[in-house]
């Protein structure tokens, strides 16, 4: 049968639907997922167009899958956390929503608390085990949208749960009807997917969970889970790693709208960040992050990255404050006091400095030259450089420019007196066999020192 499709406005085929694959024993893609070998990427060659929404967004899990991998958080710790998601998303809502747990007192205490504030995003919503118990919970909460776990992949169903992929199928549409009767908007985590059987067992599933949204009037999202980090961006990547593939798959085959299709990743692979792009341009309208990418293993999606990643895809930040990036660092550090790694991209505390003389004598002569934007104005994070062995007089003057906020009129060169006596200083501290860099106090003192009342 032949139909017009309102995505391409062309005429395609809709005549062919996927069954269930009922097997005896699991398909654990043994070809891809050699045991004691590193997972293959194959490739198909195969190119499915790409689908951007008109509209994409983040959502959030910092306060679920991210506060797995932590010490629990306070309640006021939730709520802070919350109030500054609220305002790096802006006022329209580019950050959608973000999870919480509700099994404990405290983590409903939380949810209460944040549900006072009365803050319109990102909206709340709750990951709860597939069970009617758990549906009245967050149903008498006020929620309206939950997650539901739903492992699809063989390694889940058969060694797992123990189950065949038609005794899993009826259960997780079992566990689907309990939300619909609830009234909750079931959010379908379809636990690794990317080691998952697609055409056998996924679309199949998907299938089933929308003829159940039709009969109930109630609509069910899709979160695609790359639970291992096995996804790939790659063009003609085969199934199952292909994340362009899978979005392109759950749309075309399962008539999953990009609105309320989702994608979470891992990290494990370093492969989050383009993954989680990968899945915006090819047609899911949300990308599921934590905050720093703190999450199981090697972490999430970070958030912060996405921020930067829709600015790139939209050509503006609509409304986001990336400032509040920098707020949310140094947040978890001072208050949370988690650490976070130097050298993380636009929160670690050498994101933007170097320590080379030539990069600083570029950074001097024209910021752009080594800095990845104006940090300055994003992040609230001036460009600096740190004085160590090979910072030269360019790195010096630089440092002194910026430690001292001196304007332009009274900046120095590296030909001044001053930086050149400090590099002498410098050098005679290397020559004695000192290893580490420069901290700002010794710096400090030594300027002091050199040329009292200078900058005061």
């Amino acid at each position: 049968m032949l139909e017009i499709s309102n995505k391409t406005n062309l005429l395609e085929q809709k005549s062919y639907k996927y069954s269930l694959q009922d097997i005896a024993e699991p398909n654990l893609q043994r070809d891809i997922y050699t045991e004691g070998m590193v997972p293959k990427v194959a490739f198909n060659h195969r190119r499915v167009p790409m689908n951007m929404p008109e509209e994409i967004w983040i959502t959030d899990t910092s306060l679920r899958d991210g506060q797995q991998s932590v010490e629990p958080y306070t309640v006021d710790q939730v709520v802070n956390i919350y109030k500054l998601l609220n305002k790096l998303g802006g006022p329209y809502g580019i950050i959608r929503q973000t999870e919480f747990f509700v099994y404990s007192q405290k983590d409903r205490k939380a949810i209460e608390k944040c549900m006072e504030l009365d803050l319109k995003f990102p909206e709340i919503t709750t990951w709860i085990r597939a069970s009617k118990e758990d549906f009245k919970l967050a149903k008498d909460l006020g929620i309206r949208e939950t997650g539901i776990l739903v492992s699809c992949s063989d390694y889940h169903i058969f060694k797992k749960m123990k189950m065949t992929r038609k005794q899993a199928l009826e259960h997780y549409l079992a566990a689907v009807s309990d939300a619909f009767d609830t009234g909750i908007i079931p959010r379908c985590h379809l636990e690794d997917i990317t080691r998952a059987d697609f055409y056998g067992f996924v679309v199949p599933f998907v299938n089933e969970l929308q003829q159940l949204s039709r009969k109930a009037g109630i609509p069910v999202k899709i979160r695609a889970c790359d639970t291992m980090g096995y996804g790939v961006p790659y063009t003609e990547a085969a199934m199952p790693r292909s994340v362009a593939g899978i979005i392109y798959g759950l749309q075309h085959y399962s008539d999953v709208p990009s609105g309320l299709l989702e994608w979470h990743g891992h990290n494990d692979f370093y492969k989050a960040v383009a993954n989680a792009s990968t899945a915006w341009l090819y047609g899911a309208s949300a990308v599921n992050c934590s905050l720093l990418g703190i999450g199981e293993r090697t972490g999430n999606i970070p958030l912060e990255a996405m921020v930067f990643e829709y600015a790139s895809l939209r050509g503006s930040m609509d409304g986001m404050d990336p400032t509040v990036i920098t707020e949310i660092a140094e947040y978890f550090q001072k208050d949370i006091g988690y650490t976070v790694p130097d050298m993380t991209p636009f929160v670690g505390r050498n994101f933007n400095v170097t320590r080379a003389g030539i990069h600083a004598d570029g950074l001097m002569k024209d910021q752009e030259i080594y800095t990845i934007f104006d940090t300055e104005k994003l992040l609230n994070r001036p460009a600096t450089v740190t004085i160590g062995k090979a910072s030269g007089l360019a790195g010096i003057a630089y440092w002194i420019n910026q430690a001292y906020r001196l304007p332009d009129d009274k900046k120095l060169d590296k030909r001044d007196p001053l930086v050149i006596q400090l590099k002498d200083w410098i050098d005679e501290e290397y020559e004695d066999g000192r290893q580490t860099v420069l901290s700002n106090k010794e710096l400090e003192d030594k300027i002091a020192e050199l040329a009292p009342g200078r900058f005061l």
